[in-house]
C-alpha cells in the first residue's frame, strides 16, 4: 500500500509538471476565460480534467504496447490530432482581429457546455498526451498494478488537471488580466494560432 501511494504522489508530481508546460490545452483555457467568462473557462477546466480520466484509463490499459504492435494507429490518431489543432489555429487566424463580446448572462449555460466539450476534444484529441500518461504510468508504476490504482490514477490526473487549468480560468477572467488580453487580443491569438499550428504540423509530420 504505501508503495502504492508513493507511486500515485510521483505520477501526480509528473502530470501537474506536464499540465504546467505551455500547449494546445492551456492556449484553450485561456482563449475561453478571456473571451466568454469565468464560468465558461471553468467548463473547460472541467473538460480538461475529464479528458484526463479518459486519457489515463487509456494508458493504463496498455495503449504504448498497442501502439507499438499496431503503428498505422499511431500514424491515424498523430495525424487526426495534428488536423485539428491546425484547424483551431486557423480559426485564431481568422478571427484575430474581430473584437471579443462578453457572454451575457442568457447565455452563460449554453457557453459553460461549449467550452466543456471544446476542452474535453482538445484533451483527447492529442495522442502526444496519452503517450505521454503511459509514458510516466510505466516508467513510475510498480510492476503489478493493484485494482485500487485503477481508481486512484484517474481520479489524480483529473484533479491534477482540473485543478490547474480552474486556476488559469479563475486569474484570467479576473478584470486585470482579462482587460491586458482583450487589448492585445489580436496579438495573442496570432501568438496562440502559431503555437497551435507549429504543435499540428510537429505532431503530423514527426
Amino acid at each position: 500500500m504505501d508503495a502504492d501511494i508513493i507511486a500515485v504522489a510521483t505520477i501526480g508530481g509528473a502530470l501537474a509538471l506536464g499540465a504546467m508546460s505551455p500547449g494546445p490545452s492551456f492556449i484553450m483555457v485561456a482563449r475561453t476565460a478571456v473571451a466568454s467568462s469565468r464560468r465558461a473557462g471553468m467548463g473547460a477546466a472541467l473538460g480538461m480534467g475529464i479528458g484526463s480520466i479518459v486519457i489515463s484509463l487509456i494508458a493504463l490499459m496498455g495503449l504504448h504496447t498497442l501502439l507499438a504492435a499496431v503503428p498505422w494507429l499511431w500514424l491515424v490518431l498523430k495525424t487526426g490530432g495534428g488536423l485539428y489543432l491546425l484547424w483551431m489555429a486557423f480559426k485564431m487566424f481568422r478571427h484575430a482581429r474581430e473584437p471579443l463580446h462578453m457572454e451575457n448572462s442568457g447565455n452563460m449555460g449554453k457557453s459553460f457546455r461549449r467550452a466543456f466539450l471544446t476542452a474535453f476534444i482538445t484533451q483527447i484529441s492529442n495522442p502526444k498526451t496519452a503517450v505521454v500518461f503511459a509514458g510516466i504510468f510505466a516508467a513510475l508504476l510498480p510492476s503489478h498494478i493493484t485494482p485500487a490504482m485503477y481508481v486512484a490514477l484517474p481520479v489524480v490526473s483529473m484533479l491534477v488537471d482540473g485543478l490547474w487549468y480552474a486556476f488559469v480560468a479563475w486569474a484570467l477572467s479576473s478584470s486585470g488580466p482579462r482587460n491586458t488580453c482583450l487589448r492585445y487580443k489580436a496579438t495573442f491569438d496570432r501568438i496562440g494560432g502559431s503555437v497551435m499550428a507549429a504543435l499540428g504540423i510537429k505532431l503530423i509530420v514527426k
